[in-house]
């Protein structure tokens, strides 16, 4: 997750740094110095930013203490730049309030605060939803709000926003199911773990161009994992779908994931066995399919994957592995039915899960009913 925790802040650096390069250079004339009280964008932004302060019901470490008065550019944690627009013009580009601690709810006068590209309000405690004007943000590129007590639907906003790439709305109380049509918007990261969604997941899943998806910890997702998946080949590098009960085979076109090098599809109800086709995830460096209830033996071509690092398949039924596997940097192998392995399942339990009828996977990836 490295990765993708730290884009944003890389994402921003290189718009404010492109847009103050524009503001020197795109503009024929000196520029006054701008406020709310010479610039009708500050204007907007001002009313945005106090109507912002006044819903603000706990502060703790007062980082709005200096949101007074009309140099909107000065206040805690606003970034102006240059107007894309109009070079002439300062507009208020980004807000991060990250880590703030602040409890309250987001007013409706968000929606003036059409030129920002970067809302960052991560690990707060705003509380209700995101606004009704949310769509107006025509040039927002990255959401944040993980970690607050958003509750409500999943939202659907978000839908509307045109240039929106990084969409993080984790660790909130939302619930209810996801729109499908999420994942046909043109996002590079999409974070909805730790909620309380419950969705099937749809065919269009393999329609997302985004390089990371983490669906964890939700409240039920349902439905088999698409074959559709195998069209993100060229663009996915992380996909964690954990501890949120998919009762599903795994598809043969999770092979074609050749970027791939996060998967951990751990703590469901996974069956049947892990695909050959694996063989061709070049790029994988991560794999975790612990406790689910997988069978049959490991592929020699998993474990001679040229980056694999870490594989993970403790906690299921699994009846073979290759000697290859051992060499792996990290292997946990722990609690199937591998004979002359320590710490295995009581013989018992795997002549039982022996006895069950036969799992049988059908082209989509679900289980077949014979």
């Amino acid at each position: 997750m490295t990765a993708a925790a730290v884009s944003p802040v890389l994402a921003f650096a290189v718009l404010f740094l492109c847009s103050a390069a524009q503001l020197i250079s795109g503009c024929p004339v000196p520029l006054p110095h701008q406020t709310a009280d010479n610039n009708p964008r500050l204007q907007r932004a001002y009313s945005a930013l106090q109507a912002l302060k006044h819903a603000i019901t706990d502060d703790p470490r007062n980082l709005t203490s200096n949101w007074c008065g009309p140099d909107v550019c000065a206040y805690y944690g606003v970034f102006c730049a240059a107007a894309l627009d109009d070079p002439c013009s300062r507009a208020v580009a980004g807000l991060d309030l990250n880590h703030g601690d602040i409890a309250g709810t987001f007013p409706d006068e968000l929606g003036l605060l059409t030129d920002i590209a970067v809302l960052h309000l991560n690990s707060n405690r705003f509380a209700g939803t995101l606004p009704e004007t949310l769509p107006k943000l025509s040039l927002l590129h990255e959401l944040d709000v993980s970690n607050n007590r958003l509750s409500g639907g999943f939202p659907q906003h978000i839908l509307c926003l045109p240039n929106v790439k990084y969409v993080d709305i984790r660790f909130n109380n939302l619930c209810g199911p996801v729109p499908p049509a999420i994942f046909d918007k043109n996002i590079d990261a999409l974070f909805i773990n730790n909620n309380h969604f419950e969705f099937e997941l749809p065919e269009n899943l393999g329609n997302s161009p985004a390089s990371v998806i983490v669906l964890a910890n939700l409240g039920k997702l349902s439905g088999c994992i698409p074959p559709s998946i195998g069209k993100m080949a060229g663009t996915l590098n992380e996909l964690v779908i954990l501890n949120s009960g998919v009762k599903s085979c795994i598809p043969q076109e999770i092979g074609q994931l050749r970027e791939l090098t996060v998967l951990d599809l751990s703590f469901n109800e996974l069956q049947g066995t892990l695909p050959e086709s694996m063989a061709g995830l070049r790029s994988l460096e991560q794999l975790d399919v612990a406790h689910n209830e997988l069978s049959g033996h490991i592929p020699e071509a998993i474990c001679a994957l040229p980056r694999l690092a870490n594989f993970t398949y403790s906690f299921n039924y699994f009846c073979g592995e290759p000697e290859r596997c051992a060499a792996l940097r990290r292997n946990d192998d722990r609690q199937n039915c591998i004979a002359g392995r320590p710490d295995q399942r009581p013989a018992d339990q795997c002549l039982a899960f022996l006895h069950r009828p036969p799992v049988h996977c059908d082209p989509h990836g679900c289980f077949a009913h014979y």
